[in-house]
């Protein structure tokens, strides 16, 4: 059994599709990051960065009682390991795929997400990118009144 400690970011979201996806049995933790759930000496053990997701295998293939994992690349990754699922066997087949998921968890995600979250002050910032964000217009069609770039 494997407890998904949860809130449903994305991030979350790969690691309960990726549990579907390979058949292992879960249960879920829900956390609310809002009130600070994941800020408490329990889960600190778990991962020392308080953050989610994460994982704790309760059958860990290496034996040797329950392992925690943090981290959505790594928690992807060792469970593609534990179930033979996911990744390739073939080394230079495996190592593409481990680049990808590497690119997807240091790349595309967190740039979605910084995008995300400084959208609306780079649209308070600059009037003309708030006016393209808001009514369609794109500041090349603000006219001839438009500030100077």
């Amino acid at each position: 059994m494997i407890d998904l400690h949860f809130v449903a970011t994305p991030n979350g979201q790969k690691i309960s599709i990726a549990l579907e996806e390979v058949g292992l049995p879960y249960r879920i933790i829900s956390y609310d990051i809002f009130e600070g759930d994941q800020h408490t000496p329990e889960f600190g053990r778990i991962n020392p960065n308080h953050k989610l997701p994460a994982i704790v295998d309760h059958d860990p293939p290496f034996g040797g009682g329950p392992h925690a994992v943090f981290e959505s690349g790594a928690i992807l990754q060792y469970l593609a390991e534990k179930t033979g699922q996911l990744l390739p066997k073939d080394p230079r087949q495996r190592s593409v795929a481990i680049q990808w998921l590497t690119w997807q968890v240091a790349g595309l995600g967190p740039m979605g997400g910084t995008g995300g979250a400084l959208r609306p002050l780079r649209a308070r910032e600059d009037p003309l990118r708030h006016r393209a964000l808001h009514k369609g217009a794109r500041p090349a069609d603000a006219g001839a009144g438009a500030p100077a770039r």
